[in-house]
């Protein structure tokens, strides 16, 4: 039996892509220990696994981004998301780094498997020698001479201008864009204290794990010659389906012939007005029907009077309504748009903050959606790139491709297996891959 702690930031997107690990984990007799925050505490023992509640870590589940960080009201593009990492993920990872010691005196764990931005968590693993595992909650994060760096919303360019140029992107954000990033990595690794770390932006705040989980597909990300050892490609994590689903009183229409186009901004963002109300606005005169879901409690009075062909929830399972969806409107943020790829549902994204504009260039770079770019969004431009998507049959024959190598994965069951040769090899493994 192998002892696994897993210790998640507390925010949806980190926690979901973990429930049907650790409940894989714990299906195979292992002792499981989860910290995080206590909104999760069900679904976390729904897995198997025992809660570990946050006491030093600051919790901030189950709020929006600008309800747990008032500051950031207002924030987008490089600053939104500089901000984002130094105060969401930079300033909580001490407190996380105490509770995480306390539990791990008294479950003394075989490996640690984190999201890819607990950096407590990776500050345990640095100071007690405990192998670290990965598991991703957005796109590759460490650095490449393959690809762009993140923070830029950019696909690769042509060999060899597009080389020169992320190595200036890369030289400019070290130095110039990111370089009060660094210097707040370098202050919170000095607060605990662990060593300067000598690498680039994004980087230099933790060491890079032994195990590295990509939860997608390898044609859903930039291909590098210079993927970190033991990095694999499991496939997608999308959570565990509800015990039990009442279908709201308009299902039946999903089958009534038109298009279903469903819109969406995740589970933090609250801004009504960005994307969802043009885009509602954009579809209210075309032969759709509109799914509207906002994820958590909004001021959705702006989208008032409600046009006819709009079916507005706070919540429906991805699990029961994509299998419906003809076009998925979105936000980017990673879970959603896997989701949506792994049943073969093209997208339109409107990129918010944060890696938002990353993970829709990986959208345009696989050929499986229309991205609108950083414009304010219109009703005119969603309109356009819903009919493209809708019309133009190449964005769905490669939203398929991609659902097929979704399910050519077992995502649970091999990350469970990774994980066990971590625990087995005291942080030993096999070097991953593309093919992996």
């Amino acid at each position: 039996m192998t002892r696994v702690l897993i210790a998640t930031t507390p925010a949806p997107g980190h926690v979901v892509s973990v429930f049907e690990v650790a409940r894989e984990l714990a299906r195979r007799g292992h002792e499981v220990r989860w910290y995080t925050g206590r909104v999760f505490q069900e679904q976390v023992e729904r897995t198997g696994a025992r809660f570990e509640p946050m006491r030093a870590g600051l919790d901030f589940g189950g709020k929006s981004r600008e309800e747990a960080f008032p500051a950031h009201a207002g924030l987008t593009g490089l600053a939104g998301f500089k901000t984002g990492i130094r105060d969401i993920f930079y300033g909580t990872a001490p407190g996380q780094l105490e509770d995480l010691l306390a539990v791990l005196g008294r479950f003394p764990a075989d490996c640690v498997l984190a999201d890819d931005m607990c950096y407590g968590a990776c500050f345990a693993s640095e100071r007690t020698g405990i192998p670290l595992a990965w598991l991703s909650n957005s796109v590759y994060i460490p650095g490449s001479r393959d690809a762009p760096p993140l923070g830029w919303g950019l696909r690769p360019g042509p060999w060899p201008l597009g080389r020169v140029r992320d190595a200036l992107l890369r030289f400019l954000g070290d130095q110039v864009a990111m370089r009060d990033l660094r210097g707040a990595a370098d202050r919170t690794r000095a607060l605990v204290g662990l060593e300067r770390l000598r690498t680039g932006a994004l980087e230099n705040i933790a060491r890079p794990p032994d195990l590295y989980l990509m939860g997608t597909v390898p044609s859903f990300e930039y291909p590098r010659r210079d993927l970190l050892p033991g990095t694999h490609f499991v496939g997608g994590l999308f959570g565990l389906p509800p015990e039990h689903f009442d279908p709201p009183g308009w299902w039946e229409e999903l089958r009534g012939g038109r298009p279903v186009v469903l819109i969406t901004q995740g589970t933090t963002a609250n801004d009504v007005g960005r994307l969802l109300v043009p885009a509602v606005r954009a579809l209210a005169g075309e032969d759709v029907l509109t799914v509207v879901t906002t994820g958590s409690t909004l001021d959705t009075d702006k989208l008032l009077p409600l046009p006819g062909n709009v079916r507005l929830e706070r919540f429906v399972p991805y699990h029961h309504l994509l299998p419906h969806v003809d076009v998925m409107v979105t936000n980017g943020g990673y879970n959603g748009v896997n989701a949506a790829l792994a049943q073969g549902v093209p997208l339109v994204v409107a990129p918010g903050s944060e890696e938002n504009p990353d993970i829709a260039a990986r959208v345009a770079w696989a050929g499986a959606g229309v991205v609108l770019g950083r414009r304010a969004v219109t009703e005119s431009r969603v309109r356009a790139a819903v009919t493209t998507v809708l019309t133009d049959e190449r964005y769905r024959r490669r939203a398929r491709a991609l659902a097929r190598e979704h399910r050519s994965r077992d995502a649970p069951r091999r990350a469970a297996e990774l994980i066990e040769s971590l625990a087995a090899s005291h942080g030993r493994i096999p070097t991953g891959g593309v093919t992996q």
